[in-house]
């Protein structure tokens, strides 16, 4: 049987969806969400095979404004993922103008002569009217190939958007086993799984300045996997809050983290976490490549 492989990048401002497209499309959670801005930080492919039909979804950080020198690595990995690929999914707000955001990614879809669809997600939050206004901006600002209204919360409208990749798929072999989901190494999903919990349980800008090192990942024979993590926070200050009175907050955080990283590995899992400081790390080059954020 001929198989068939489509790489397809996943773009668009932070907080805007792509992430929770991203695991619906494949099936299964491998990028994590939350209901906070920049989220993803790195580039993650998620891996759905359909028949004779591999998709190789790239879930790529929300394209911002940088601030620090892990934000000039989201942006340029946002940039680079555009290059070099099938398809482009521009995934857009219901909202009928289109931002400095949305305006960047089309003037580097374009510059690359990449073909590019555009997802209008959330629709489930605006009457059709809304829907109708926002199809006509989109529609004059550039030449999509399609437009593709979609929920990726509910699912409506994602089946639609993947028989409209189907037709950039070409004839290759397929890049990754059948069964694979994603491209991830395990210690790299369960790194992701830790910080999640930190943007789901910490407030304002503590969580974003954190970042998760797996120091330990072994497995013993009876199948049990032992994980020693190390949370860095950014400001002194911060030390305290996370780990909370007594503990409870680091406890609390550590509970969550261990029950989706046993949900992945389908095995029971023994967590253990510290937290340390480092002084302003997103803005020093060698501990942003040292905490993983290369290009």
């Amino acid at each position: 049987m001929a198989t068939k492989t489509a790489m397809i990048t996943i773009a668009g401002r932070p907080n805007v969806g792509k992430s929770t497209l991203t695991n619906y499309l494949v099936g299964e959670k491998i990028a994590i969400v939350s209901n906070k801005p920049q989220t993803t930080r790195n580039r993650i492919c998620g891996i759905a095979t359909k028949g004779d039909t591999q998709f190789v979804f790239v879930d790529t950080p929300g394209f911002h404004k940088p601030r620090t020198k892990l934000g000039d690595y989201m942006v340029n990995v946002t940039r680079n993922s555009i290059a070099d690929v099938d398809l482009t999914v521009l995934v857009v707000e219901p909202i009928a103008s289109i931002g400095p955001q949305e305006e960047g990614l089309i003037a580097q879809l374009q510059s690359n002569k990449c073909p590019a669809i555009l997802a209008i997600n959330k629709i489930d939050t605006v009457e059709k009217d809304t829907l109708l206004e926002v199809i006509a901006v989109y529609s004059q600002a550039a030449d999509f190939d399609a437009i593709i209204p979609i929920s990726a919360k509910t699912g409506d409208g994602v089946a639609q958007l993947l028989q409209q990749c189907e037709k950039y798929a070409i004839e290759s072999p397929f890049l990754f086993p059948e069964d694979s989901t994603t491209d991830q190494p395990e210690r790299q999903v369960m790194a992701e799984i830790i910080r999640e919990k930190l943007l789901w349980c910490l407030d304002r800008e503590i969580p974003h300045g954190t970042a998760v090192e797996i120091t330990k990942f072994s497995e013993r024979d009876n199948g049990i996997i032992d994980i020693d993590a190390t949370i860095y926070c950014e400001k002194a200050s911060h030390k305290g809050i996370i780990i909370g009175k007594g503990g409870e907050m680091l406890k609390k955080i550590s509970s969550m983290a261990r029950t989706d990283c046993e949900k992945f590995m389908g095995t029971r899992v023994f967590l253990t976490t510290w937290v340390k400081y480092k002084d302003n790390w997103r803005d020093n080059d060698f501990l942003v490549r040292n905490f993983g954020y290369r290009e």
